[in-house]
């Protein structure tokens, strides 16, 4: 696909970087970056020469700004209700599109309401030092129910993800909070966030991909399962996933007697 919504590139060290590219609207989604985004996520899926991703965006007041309302943000309307589906699935790598690769998110400026679909499948954010969370939908008169259920997902705290919601733009969540809530898990200097997310995905790239990719689907799948099932599920891709190390024999230093 030629791109323009997005900046897409794979590196000699296994490591795919997606660059939201339209920071004249503030790195907002709309239909042209839906498509390209999908296109990246199932090209990373089906890429076995990639092993983690990268994510940021350009311009430097924000990393997305949600759902560019001026500039067509159609694909997932419908005429008939009931056939409207929630956009995260086109712009999220896991629900929809089953890309297990380790996605690493580099967030600077403001990330705004609809911009959290892009991190609440993320599997490692970093901010830099004067990045900003905040929703507006709250201020337009128009329900924020899906982004801030992604936000429960990840272990926000509800009393945080409740204020995020019904506050607005007036509530405005630091990257030192955002740290502290565990949205993001580190804060860098705005020069140092792109080396950083490079750099944390290219270690994790240098792993093995099978592992990595199986230990990314256990820990998302179990957050829709009860402990017991998602133990059980674990255990099943520890099997598949360590197949050859499964397959060996004990060995004992000493055979058990057989009692008649």
């Amino acid at each position: 696909m030629e791109c323009t919504a997005i900046e897409f590139e794979i590196a000699d060290d296994h490591v795919a970087t997606i660059t939201l590219n339209r920071p004249e609207s503030y790195n907002a989604w709309n239909d042209r970056m839906a498509e390209e985004i999908s296109w990246a996520w199932a090209t990373i899926r089906d890429d076995d020469s990639i092993h983690a991703v990268v994510l940021r965006a350009n311009g430097d007041k924000a990393f997305c700004t949600g759902a560019d309302v001026r500039g067509g943000v159609t694909w997932f309307f419908s005429p008939n209700v009931w056939n409207t589906f929630d956009p995260g699935r086109t712009l999220s790598p896991k629900t929809h599109h089953q890309c297990w690769k380790p996605v690493v998110v580099a967030v600077q400026g403001m990330c705004a309401g609809g911009a959290q679909y892009f991190l609440n499948e993320a599997d490692i954010i970093i901010a830099s030092e004067e990045a900003s969370f905040f929703d507006p939908h709250a201020n337009g008169g128009i329900v924020s129910a899906l982004e801030p259920i992604g936000m429960l997902h990840r272990g926000v705290p509800l009393g945080d993800v409740l204020r995020w919601a019904l506050m607005g733009k007036e509530e405005r969540i630091t990257a030192e909070t955002a740290m502290r809530l565990g949205l993001v898990t580190e804060v860098v200097s705005g020069p140092e966030l792109r080396s950083r997310a490079h750099q944390i995905a290219a270690d994790i790239a240098d792993r093995n991909p099978r592992a990595i990719q199986g230990t990314v689907r256990a820990i998302w799948e179990s957050l829709d399962m009860s402990r017991t099932v998602a133990l059980q599920n674990g255990m099943s891709y520890t099997h598949i996933g360590n197949a050859p190390i499964a397959a060996a024999p004990p060995t004992r230093a000493k055979q058990e007697p057989t009692y008649r």
